[in-house]
């Protein structure tokens, strides 16, 4: 029998930073703050999917040459059953314009890395990748 639990989620996750922060975003009826971006579709590379969720999320695009593999992370899926895996493509880009909240997202801010994980809620996910921006000296 299939057990979904065994199938991770796949994502890809901006992580954009300005002034040594990063942009997190939190969905409407949601209180915890994650990276933005979201589910590949089938057919879809990371790179694709990611493209779309930022229009989608932020209504902007990611600047032309600006595109690079962070790495890929894997951790609990956030608001998702015990047990639920998240494997998360996760990229660093600039944005060609101002992000602003859309669609699903009620709010968007950026953070240090001990202003995240001082939250109620954090993903797990995003704690791996702000550990990782902190160990390069990318954020505070």
């Amino acid at each position: 029998m299939f057990d979904d639990k065994l199938t991770p989620i796949r994502t890809a996750a901006l992580a954009h930073i300005r002034d040594r922060r990063m942009l997190q975003a939190r969905s409407a009826g949601k209180t915890a703050f994650y990276m933005a971006g979201g589910k590949i579709d089938p057919g879809e590379t990371p790179e694709q999917a990611l493209h779309r969720e930022i229009r989608e999320e932020l209504d902007t695009d990611i600047a032309p040459g600006t595109l690079r593999e962070l790495g890929v992370f894997e951790a609990p899926a956030f608001g998702h059953g015990h047990g639920v895996r998240l494997h998360m493509t996760c990229f660093i880009a600039e944005l060609v314009d101002e992000p602003q909240a859309t669609g699903e997202i009620a709010e968007i801010r950026y953070f240090t890395e001990a202003e995240y994980t001082a939250m109620s809620e954090t993903a797990p996910g995003s704690r791996l990748v702000f550990a990782k921006l902190k160990e390069l000296d990318l954020v505070d």
